[in-house]
């Protein structure tokens, strides 16, 4: 049984002119941004939005706020199972990359941001709805999100990965409104505020089986925190800039999909709970439709399921077993 998986690595632009490949996830947050008859305009409103935000947090020698842009990759991860050349679209990313306009010096930011998979797809909108429906308490099924997990520390940890990416992912998410955040004494002058959770989420299980630990920062000037999934220490192995590049591209996104906690019009306190429901918000002029994105995870999901979990089950299921 072959058993070497292998990676392929594709990197695409996300610019003003980006459009979205048949092998992207039509689901992905960019990728979104990307279709309809104001995709250019929503494009180009999101990168100065980025880049605004990233020159008001890196604002030492910076005093027309003008000084740096961030270049961003998509980054498409291809999976060759069984070593013939077939590959299945695994994981994507975003890879953020700096410009100083001053010094003329390209910058490497930070690979992870934005986190897409079918697998992940298939395990929350087709494995877990599957598991608990008609039952009368929500359980999660046994080895939840194992594969997932077993896969993405393969890829982190692979030669195609090492060889493409200086330092390990950080991907940075929003906050879950089912919980409490409880604000810590803890603060870093880029990632802000630290914030506690009063419980583990289902989605903190489900990466930490991907290696990965969280942390929960609210950056200043900003008014709720995000959740950075990371490994090793996270205020120590980056730099401020790679930091900002995440913050500035992440908390944009957020703005634009979750403005009810992202662009809400009251800071987070003390204690903060997230509210899907908030009216008090304002929203940006990108436009986004977050009903088409929740169909549309179903539909991934079983696309996964039929083309990835079905037909390799035997084999993923040695394998798995196998890993180490």
């Amino acid at each position: 049984m072959y058993t070497d998986f292998t990676f392929t690595i594709k990197s695409t632009a996300f610019d003003e002119n980006y459009r979205p490949s048949n092998n992207t996830r039509i689901t992905t947050n960019f990728a979104n941004l990307a279709r309809g008859e104001r995709r250019q305009e929503n494009l180009c409103n999101t990168l100065r939005m980025i880049n605004n935000r990233f020159n008001a947090l890196a604002h030492w020698d910076n005093p027309n706020a003008n000084r740096y842009s961030v270049r961003l990759e998509i980054v498409s991860v291809n999976m060759d199972i069984e070593g013939n050349g077939q590959t299945f679209p695994t994981i994507e990313i975003l890879k953020t990359n700096i410009i100083d306009h001053k010094t003329n010096e390209y910058i490497e930011g930070i690979v992870g941001n934005n986190f897409s998979s079918y697998v992940r797809d298939y395990d929350f909108s087709v494995l877990l709805q599957d598991h608990n429906r008609d039952q009368p308490k929500f359980s999660i099924p046994e080895n939840f999100g194992d594969l997932h997990g077993k896969i993405f520390k393969y890829f982190v940890n692979s030669e195609t990965y090492q060889q493409n990416f200086k330092k390990p992912p950080v991907i940075c998410l929003s906050v879950s409104d089912s919980k409490i955040y409880y604000r810590k004494e803890n603060q870093h002058p880029v990632l802000g505020f630290e914030y506690q959770p009063n419980e583990s989420s289902l989605t903190e299980q489900y990466f930490k089986k991907m290696g990965l630990q969280v942390r929960y920062f609210m950056p200043p000037n900003s008014v709720a925190p995000l959740a950075f999934y990371f490994v090793g220490d996270l205020l120590n192995n980056y730099t401020n800039l790679e930091l900002i590049s995440t913050i500035s591209t992440m908390e944009t996104f957020q703005k634009i999909y979750r403005p009810e906690i992202y662009n809400a019009n009251a800071i987070a306190g003390q204690c903060y709970q997230p509210k899907l429901k908030n009216q008090d918000h304002s929203v940006t002029q990108i436009i986004y439709d977050r009903s088409e994105r929740s169909l549309l995870a179903n539909e991934q999901g079983k696309f996964a399921e039929e083309h990835f979990i079905k037909p390799y089950k035997a084999v993923l299921e040695q394998w798995s077993a196998a890993f180490t």
